[in-house]
């Protein structure tokens, strides 16, 4: 049910006190024996708040340790990128962060400490340091937690191939992180006014801008003279929309500039939570009573990496209907792509994804969510798209080749301006001409509280635990467990009729589980399959 104040302006009472926050990132120690402490990374790195000792000081200097120790084992002997979004705890984390890495001989390239560095940015200098290149090759940090509320911190690792760490990876990291938690005496660290003189600033903002020619018609967005209005949610796209402005597209106008941690001006989620929530109507409503002012208005979460795209006709647009708009309109529009380039989705995401990929002749690649099964396959060029459900995306430059291996919201929105320029249609107008062709589909996530144990017997579930023979009426066709695309655990289940789905799976990044459901049928269907899924959620988690 959502909070009676859902999409209501935030009180003093919503925020946060920033000093008291990062007070508590230096003075409070984990116990490294307390499940609730340790380093956990999820689909997206660690995650968590100092006021609950799971964001710590201790945290990020033995996470950084452990990055130091598994890049050498990997060979990884080249630079490393920092980045950091506007989030209270990410200034004292990128610190800590720099402290370690320098004492341990690391060269590190970053931003300045009134400087932010959205996801895709980072990743994307991570692709063109290591473009051609057989050693010294590059990796990155990333501290964010993404749209996670101002009170958490986020720490993610971008391998040498620019995107999120796969399992292996930060299983590893955070095995080793949390040996080190214990031991945090054994962690070299240079005091940061020392360290700080000894990494090199990077300007990731102009080279980033500029390169946005090289995946997205900016001549044509500029000479249709679209009024496009962006807004960043005070996050770190903030620095380069306002770059886009002055030096790219003289029509598009940052909808607000503020950056402060306690994200004072948002309105609130449907849970009654300060959120950055992009693809969340409440989060955006300031956003979507301006939807009349502008032919295009965007949004991003904090460090940039997701996408929301608000129309006149349409309002915010569900991510599954934009994604499946985006990838129509590429595969048409991108005559350079290999003729074989395939579309890329996870299991949870809406089918009329499958109908376009269908429609244009292009396999699928279904995986798990988490933008990691994308990365291999936007690398090697066999994978012209990658999207998830939360308005999470990446596609391939004008050429065909990599731009970037992590979420891109600023190409996502800026697409949506291209297709608007380019053919005169809001992607909302798009979208109701593919609900036209092939009907309409009911989609929605609802979240739920969970706690560590619970989450981990969803995360275990097996077919033979899914007992049901029939979903809202109609025989269970197939239970997955494992993607269709690669096989991959999906870490929890989907369950399938001739009428619609549901899969139920942990959070990644908050003590929640998440129910998708999506009908081919009605609304009312819709909140049947919703039923069904909590009757299996349910009976999982009594265990």
């Amino acid at each position: 049910m959502a909070d009676p104040r859902a999409g209501q302006p935030a009180q003093p009472s919503d925020l946060i006190d920033v000093d008291a926050l990062i007070a508590a990132y230096y003075d409070k120690r984990p116990d490294p024996t307390n499940p609730d402490q340790q380093v956990v990374f999820g689909t997206s790195g660690h995650r968590g708040s100092a006021f609950d000792t799971a964001f710590n000081e201790a945290h990020i200097a033995a996470i950084t340790a452990a990055i130091v120790e598994y890049r050498a084992s990997q060979g990884t002997t080249g630079p490393l990128y920092l980045a950091k979004d506007p989030h209270g705890l990410s200034l004292p984390a990128w610190k800590t962060a720099i402290e370690v890495l320098v004492a341990a001989g690391v060269h590190v390239l970053a931003e300045a400490e009134d400087e932010y560095t959205p996801t895709p940015a980072l990743s994307r200098a991570v692709i063109l340091h290591n473009r051609g290149r057989e050693r010294d090759l590059a990796d990155g940090i990333v501290v964010t937690p993404s749209h996670n509320p101002p009170r958490d911190g986020g720490f993610k690792y971008n391998p040498t191939n620019g995107g999120p760490a796969d399992t292996d990876a930060t299983g590893w990291i955070a095995g080793r992180a949390n040996e080190l938690l214990g031991n945090l005496e054994g962690i070299k660290r240079i005091p940061y006014e020392r360290a700080k003189g000894q990494v090199e600033h990077f300007d990731y903002r102009s080279r980033y801008c500029e390169d946005l020619r090289n995946v997205v018609d900016i001549e044509a967005i500029k000479a249709s003279g679209l009024h496009i209005g962006a807004d960043p949610l005070g996050g770190a796209s903030e620095q380069y929309w306002e770059y886009i402005g002055e030096h790219m597209l003289p029509n598009l106008s940052v909808v607000n500039k503020v950056i402060d941690p306690t994200w004072y001006f948002m309105t609130l989620d449907t849970d009654g939570q300060i959120r950055m929530d992009c693809s969340s109507p409440d989060a955006m409503a300031s956003l979507v009573a301006k939807r009349d002012q502008y032919d295009i208005a965007t949004g991003n979460d904090a460090d940039s990496d997701r996408h929301g795209i608000v129309t006149p006709d349409g309002g915010l647009m569900n991510p599954n209907h934009y994604l499946a708009v985006a990838i129509q309109y590429l595969f048409g529009n991108r005559p350079r792509w290999a003729s074989n380039t395939a579309v890329g989705k996870t299991l949870v995401s809406s089918t009329m994804i499958d109908n376009v990929a269908g429609l244009l002749g292009r396999s699928l690649y279904e995986t798990p969510v988490g933008f990691k099964w994308f990365v291999p396959g936007l690398i090697s060029g066999e994978l012209g798209f990658g999207g998830e459900e939360s308005a999470g995306a990446s596609f391939l430059e004008l050429g065909g080749k990599t731009w970037t291996t992590d979420k891109d919201g600023l190409i996502m929105d800026l697409l949506a301006a291209e297709i608007t320029a380019r053919t005169a249609k809001t992607p909302s107008e798009h979208y109701r001409e593919l609900e036209a062709r092939f009907g309409t589909y009911y989609y929605a996530r609802i979240d739920s509280e969970a706690d560590r144990a619970q989450k981990a017997r969803l995360k275990a579930l097996s077919p033979s635990d899914v007992t049901a023979t029939v979903l809202a009426g109609d025989p269970i066709t197939h239970i997955y467990t494992n993607a269709p695309g690669n096989d991959a655990p999906i870490g929890g289940v989907k369950v399938t009729t001739e009428a619609g789905w549901f899969a139920a799976r942990p959070s990644g990044t908050e003590d929640k589980y998440k129910i998708y459901a999506e009908s081919y049928r009605s609304a009312q269907h819709l909140g049947e399959l919703q039923d069904g899924a909590r009757e299996v959620v349910s009976d999982a988690l009594k265990g």
